[in-house]
């Protein structure tokens, strides 16, 4: 009797920290997003959504903490846009967001356990699984904030605050169109205990092009089209924007622009809580 009473005790106390408040969390907003993407959409559904993001922003704040990012407002919302599945903007990382006006400057801060059942539940969207290879994809920071892509075209050697874990800094662009061009966008992310803070700057500093680059472009913009592929011109451009950013990553920090980006990223990390 005592061995089953102990064994009891164990399965309920498993069963407590499974549930703790990430995942009360997590399947607090999974019902809501199974209850509205179901739903027809109207004023009363629309409430029902703005209600829900308002309740989703309270737990975020209860998990989270009280979160203080220089030139933010002190007050996030949840980063989810939309709990309507299929919308555009749906499935950004779960975490307070904050926005500058005219959204110049946004940042998200969340945990390490939300972080990583982001990541898996963006598995099949080609993100890489592993934290440190996350930070260092440009899945990550296409997929966390906005409805926009993002190329990144280098990473900036920024100097980890004491008391993080792990701080990366990439230069890129981000937009729904064109993203080839001088990269102005500066992400910073760093995890500090269980806290994880990200914020993107656009026009945070300015490039320009890199010659030899521009030659590889033009090179693999150059080469036929594979008839046999039915996107082929859209295969041909990946292709040739994938070379072109791997040809820009090498030669950045040799341009005279550089050094200027790594000190606003540095800049830029120490707008974050990490002290």
């Amino acid at each position: 009797m005592k061995c089953l009473a102990l064994l009891c005790l164990l399965v309920f106390a498993t069963s407590a920290h499974a549930a703790g408040p990430e995942q009360r969390y997590l399947d607090l907003r999974d019902r809501y997003i199974a209850k509205l993407s179901k739903a027809k959409e109207n004023d009363e559904t629309y409430k029902q959504h703005d209600a829900a993001l308002k309740e989703l922003t309270d737990v975020l704040r209860g998990l989270v903490g009280p979160v203080a990012i220089k030139g933010l407002p002190a007050d996030g919302k949840t980063n989810a846009d939309t709990l309507f599945k299929g919308d555009s903007g749906f499935g950004h990382l779960d975490g307070l967001g904050f926005a500058s006006e005219g959204d110049k400057m946004q940042a998200v801060a969340t945990t390490t356990g939300l972080l990583k059942h982001w990541l898996r539940e963006h598995r099949e969207d080609g993100m890489p699984q592993e934290i440190g290879a996350a930070f260092k994809s440009d899945r990550f920071y296409y997929q966390a904030i906005q409805d926009s892509a993002f190329a990144k075209y280098a990473e900036l050697p920024i100097t980890k605050p004491a008391g993080t874990s792990a701080a990366v800094a990439v230069l890129g662009v981000r937009g729904n169109g064109d993203l080839k061009g001088p990269p102005h966008e500066i992400d910073v992310v760093a995890i500090q205990g269980d806290k994880v803070f990200f914020l993107a700057a656009s026009d945070a500093v300015k490039t320009g092009e890199i010659p030899a680059c521009e030659k590889v472009w033009k090179q693999m913009m150059a080469k036929p089209i594979d008839k046999k592929d039915p996107r082929g011109d859209i295969t041909r451009e990946d292709n040739a924007m994938d070379a072109y950013t791997k040809c820009f990553a090498k030669e950045a920090p040799s341009q005279s622009w550089f050094a200027a980006a790594v000190k606003k990223a540095q800049s830029q990390l120490e707008l974050l809580p990490l002290r």
